[in-house]
C-alpha cells in the first residue's frame, strides 16, 4: 500500500491536478445552480488557472504567462488570415528556447533539471496546442476575429473584456497541467451556456474513472517491481532483453493512462465533458486513452491515430492536412520538434514515421494474398505481438532521449523488430513501383 501511495501521490502533476478536483466541482456546481454571471465563470477560471501555475511552477509561472498574453495581444492586432503564421512563430520559438534551457542543464552542465521547470516545459506544450488550434480556428472562420470587432478608440477597460474569454481559454486550470484538447468553441459555449447546459456530473462516472486509476496505478506497482528485479537494457542478454522492452513500455504506458484518465475526468468534473448543446460544427471532446484499442491492434497507423487522440487530431489538422509533400513525415518530424528534439525522440519519431508507412504496405500486401481465416487468424496474432514490440521499442527510444541510452537499446536483441519491417517496407515499396 505504501509503495502505491508513493508512486502516485508523489507525481507532482497528479498531485496538484487532485488538488484542483474540488475546485472543478465547486465551478460545475455554481454554474449549474446559475450563481455565476458570464463574466465571473471566465474569471473563475482563469484566477484558478493563475494560482495553479503559481503553485505548480512557482517562479517558472511567467514562462507561461508570457506568451499567453503576447498571444491576446497579436489576436486583437492581426486580421483573421494573418494571425496563424505569427502566433505559430512566435509560440514555437519561445518554445524551442526554453526546451533549449532543458538540454543545457541535462548535457552541458549534466545536472538534474527542476521538477518545477519540467511542469513549466510540460504546460507550455499544452498551451502550444491551444494557441495553434485558437488560430487555425479564427483563420478558417470557426471563430469571429477578436481583432474584426473592437474599434480602435475602445478605452482599456472595453479592451480587457474583449479580451478576457481569449485569456481564459489559454490559462483556465483544468487543462493548464493536462488534458485533451478543449477547442475555444467548446470552452465559449460551455462558459456562456444557459444554467441548462451544465451537467450534474455523475458521481458514478467520477467514481469509475477512479477505479480506473486506482487499478491502472495498482498494476504499475507490480510492473514496476518486475522492471525493478531485471537486468535492464544494460545488462540483458539475448532474448531476455525483450522482456525488458516489454516490461519497461508496459510501464510506460501504464503511466500515461492514468495521467490522461485523471485529466479527462478534470476537465469533465467542471462540466466541459459534457455533449449537451453542441452546435453541429463544434468538436466534441477526445478523450486521449483508448485504452482497449491501443492494447489489442495489431496496426501501427491505427495505434499512431489512438495513441494520445486529441493530441494526433491536433498534429494531422496542424501538419499533415497543410502539407502536400512527405506529410506523414513532416508530422512526425514536427511532433519531435514540439517534444523538444532531444536525440532519442528525434530517432523515435523518425522510426515510427517509418513504421507506419511499412504498416500501410505490409497491411495492403496481406489484405491480397491471405484469404484462408485460419491463416488470417495467425497473421493477426503475428502482426499484434509485432505492433506491440515495435511501439515499445518506439517508446523507449522516445523516454530514454540521450545518446548513451540510445545506444544500448540500438545494440540490444530489440532492435530486430523495427529492422523486420524496414526490410519489408523496402522490399514492398519497390514491388509497389514495378507494378506502377
Amino acid at each position: 500500500m505504501m509503495d502505491w501511495l508513493q508512486l502516485f501521490f508523489l507525481d507532482p502533476v497528479s498531485l496538484y491536478q487532485g488538488a484542483a478536483f474540488p475546485f472543478a466541482l465547486l465551478f460545475n456546481h455554481l454554474c449549474v445552480m446559475d450563481s455565476f454571471s458570464t463574466q465571473a465563470r471566465y474569471l473563475f477560471l482563469l484566477a484558478g488557472g493563475g494560482a495553479l501555475a503559481v503553485a505548480a511552477m512557482g517562479a517558472f509561472a511567467v514562462l507561461v504567462f508570457i506568451p499567453a498574453l503576447c498571444t491576446v495581444v497579436l489576436i486583437h492586432s492581426l486580421g483573421p488570415q494573418d494571425v496563424h503564421r505569427p502566433t505559430f512563430l512566435f509560440q514555437m520559438t519561445w518554445q524551442t528556447l526554453c526546451h533549449l534551457g532543458l538540454h543545457y542543464t541535462e548535457y552541458y552542465l549534466q545536472e538534474a533539471p527542476s521538477t518545477r521547470f519540467c511542469i513549466t516545459l510540460s504546460s507550455l506544450m499544452l498551451l502550444t496546442q491551444k494557441i495553434t488550434s485558437l488560430s487555425l480556428d479564427i483563420r478558417e472562420g470557426k471563430v469571429v476575429a477578436p481583432s474584426g470587432r473592437i474599434p480602435n478608440k475602445n478605452s482599456l477597460p472595453e479592451h480587457l473584456h474583449a479580451a478576457l474569454p481569449y485569456l481564459s481559454y489559454l490559462l483556465f486550470f483544468p487543462a493548464l497541467l493536462g488534458g485533451p484538447l478543449c477547442s475555444f468553441q467548446r470552452f465559449q459555449a460551455r462558459v456562456e451556456g444557459s444554467s441548462s447546459l451544465w451537467s450534474r456530473h455523475s458521481f458514478w462516472a467520477l467514481t469509475w474513472r477512479a477505479l480506473q486509476i486506482l487499478g491502472l496505478e495498482s498494476l504499475k506497482v507490480i510492473v514496476s517491481g518486475v522492471v525493478g528485479v531485471g537486468a535492464g537494457l544494460g545488462g540483458c542478454r539475448q532474448l531476455q532483453c525483450v522482456f525488458v522492452l516489454w516490461s519497461t513500455a508496459g510501464l510506460f504506458k501504464l503511466t500515461y493512462y492514468s495521467h490522461w484518465l485523471l485529466d479527462d475526468a478534470l476537465l469533465r468534473a467542471a462540466g466541459f465533458g459534457s455533449e449537451l448543446g453542441r452546435s453541429p460544427g463544434e468538436e466534441g471532446l477526445l478523450p486521449d486513452a483508448d485504452i482497449w484499442t491501443l492494447e489489442t491492434t495489431h496496426r501501427i497507423a491505427l495505434f499512431a491515430r489512438k495513441w494520445n487522440q486529441s493530441t494526433a487530431r491536433w498534429l494531422r489538422r496542424l501538419v499533415f492536412q497543410q502539407r502536400r509533400t512527405w506529410p506523414l513525415l513532416q508530422t512526425f518530424l514536427f511532433s519531435a520538434w514540439w517534444h523538444g528534439l532531444h536525440p532519442g525522440q528525434v530517432f523515435g519519431f523518425l522510426c515510427w514515421a517509418v513504421m507506419v508507412e511499412a504498416d500501410y504496405l505490409i497491411h495492403a500486401f496481406a489484405s491480397v494474398f491471405i484469404s484462408s481465416w485460419p491463416m488470417r487468424l495467425l497473421y493477426r496474432a503475428l502482426a499484434w505481438a509485432h505492433t506491440q514490440l515495435i511501439i515499445a521499442y518506439i517508446m523507449l527510444a522516445v523516454e530514454a532521449r540521450s545518446l548513451s541510452s540510445l545506444w544500448l537499446l540500438w545494440n540490444s536483441y530489440s532492435s530486430v523488430f523495427p529492422t523486420v519491417y524496414c526490410i519489408l517496407l523496402l522490399l514492398l515499396a519497390k514491388r509497389k513501383h514495378k507494378c506502377n
